[in-house]
């Protein structure tokens, strides 16, 4: 195994583990705050939202995707993007605020 592939994968586990013991400590008003300041100029991240890009999925198609998890979500925030998404360098707690939110987006 790679030494990347150890440390994305160590970091999966922790992540992991950190979102199933927060998910009831997580804040999805601030996950929406946070979701306004780094999220909102490509995915529409509130129903009230008037624009975002149409090459991203909006916050409520992300959470209602069937492969939709909540740990695999907080992993990806937690890692570097590349390409995908710029990097976000955000706190385990705000991942789980935003997660969180993300999660509530689901009608």
């Amino acid at each position: 195994m790679t030494r990347t592939l150890r440390i994305l994968s160590g970091a999966a586990v922790a992540v992991a583990v950190l979102v199933s013991s927060a998910s009831v400590a997580s804040d999805r008003v601030d996950g929406r705050r946070i979701a306004q300041r780094w999220c909102s100029g490509c995915h529409v991240v509130a129903s009230e939202q008037r624009q975002g890009s149409d090459t991203v999925p909006t916050f409520a198609q992300i959470a209602e995707a069937e492969r939709f998890d909540e740990a695999t979500l907080a992993t990806f925030l937690a890692v570097p993007h590349h390409s995908r998404m710029p990097n976000l360098s955000l706190t385990r707690s705000e991942i789980a605020d935003l997660v969180a939110y993300i999660a509530a987006q689901r009608h």
